[in-house]
């Protein structure tokens, strides 16, 4: 992605998470613990760790499942963050008492449900951009007013996509049921691997020496080193290989890629994203419904109000299509892609229902200071947004 809702504003450059501390997200709980019931929702600041990996240690040391640990959302490995767990069947001071590298608990209290994917209204950021000239707080500003007003364009981005940035092709390939496709994407291209033995691994690979890329392989590299064990017994059998890639990691995938076409609809809409249009499937930022709208400017005053905002597709083969126009350019992505909305519907646990997504979100508790290490912005966004859809704009530079 290169264009910029705000690309007649210049950019301030910089660089972010060169320590922990300079990225830091707190969620916001879509509701309190209500002191009583068999989960203890424990929060916790995690450093350095993604929240799988908090979730692996802290059921590690307590002799829990992993699985019966509930999360409202993944937090990225590369920052501070804060965001609460919810553990059934422990007793609050054995949570309070733990002491694990990179995790601190800070409360913990009863409810009567599992936390799940979701449950959470929004998160609060502060970042620090380092590396920028005097006028960057001005500059920032600028930025931010126009996206305080117009709304943040709801990307994915770059970090959607996987260190390789190749998810989404992975996901495209599963889809197609290209299994030996699957499986090169998967590999990845040795451009884009910076360690040497894995770069060595992924070119072996591609040269047809299935053995000698195993060797290469790091250890943590589990999914490819286990492919291609299969694929040494049996060359050709990339569909079965495949079973090596757990269900969840192939949902991932997948989802990568309805982020990518997600991504691709946004484009093309970016300068439009807060007006709405005949045909346009809008979103209530009230309560999160969506209705056909069938008179544009009937429903403009309240687009400008910022009650309702146009979506784009995470197709899926129950996903509802708008109509005129917007239907029509969301057809025309499905073509280019030779893939239709029943094909979502795959076997495996993998189906794929689709949903609406607003193409704009609300930028909100928003502020700007300057310190010696460079511009701190803090904001809150509403759940499943990015951050770097915020950065993106303000610094114009794409994310590496």
């Amino acid at each position: 992605m290169h264009t910029y809702l705000t690309a007649d504003l210049p950019g301030i450059g910089g660089i972010i998470k060169e320590t922990p501390e300079d990225f830091k997200v707190t969620e916001i709980p879509l509701y309190l613990p209500c002191g009583e019931g068999e989960h203890a929702y424990v929060e916790i600041e995690k450093r350095g760790l993604t929240t799988l990996e908090a979730i692996r240690r802290i059921a590690r040391s307590l002799g829990v499942s992993e699985r019966d640990i509930g999360y409202a959302g993944l937090k990225d490995a590369r920052g501070v963050t804060c965001q609460t767990l919810s553990i059934p069947r422990v007793d609050k001071e054995q949570l309070l008492s733990l002491s694990l590298q990179g995790i601190k608990i800070l409360s913990a209290n009863r409810h009567r449900n599992k936390l799940k994917t979701g449950h959470l209204a929004g998160n609060r950021f502060s970042i620090r951009v380092r590396a920028i000239e005097s006028d960057a707080r001005e500059k920032a500003e600028a930025v931010l007013s126009i996206l305080s007003e117009r709304g943040v364009p709801n990307y994915f981005g770059s970090q959607r996509y996987g260190g390789l940035g190749n998810s989404h092709h992975i996901g495209r390939a599963i889809l197609h049921r290209d299994f030996k496709g699957t499986i090169d994407a998967i590999m990845g291209d040795p451009a884009k691997v910076r360690d040497e033995h894995w770069r060595q691994a992924v070119e072996t690979y591609h040269q047809g020496d299935l053995t000698g890329s195993l060797e290469h392989f790091p250890g943590h590299c589990r999914t490819e080193r286990e492919i291609l064990h299969r694929l040494i017994k049996r060359p050709e059998a990339f569909e079965r290989a495949l079973d090596a890639v757990s269900p969840r990691l192939k949902k991932l995938y997948l989802s990568a890629y309805q982020s990518s076409l997600f991504d691709r609809v946004l484009e093309q809409r970016l300068h439009r994203i807060d007006t709405i249009e005949d045909g346009d499937l809008a979103y209530r930022h009230d309560n999160g419904a969506c209705f056909l709208v069938e008179d544009s400017a009937a429903e403009a005053e309240r687009a400008r109000k910022f009650s309702i905002s146009p979506t784009g597709p995470m197709f899926g083969c129950k996903m509802i299509l708008p109509a005129g126009k917007p239907r029509e350019a969301e057809e025309k992505i499905l073509q280019e892609e030779s893939v239709s909305l029943e094909a979502f519907n795959l076997p495996g646990g993998l189906r794929l229902e689709g949903e609406r997504r607003p193409l704009r979100v609300p930028l909100q508790n928003l502020s700007t200071s300057m310190d010696v290490d460079g511009l701190v912005l803090n904001f809150s966004l509403p759940r499943g947004v990015y951050a770097t859809s915020v950065l993106r704009e303000i610094m114009k530079a794409e994310e590496s």
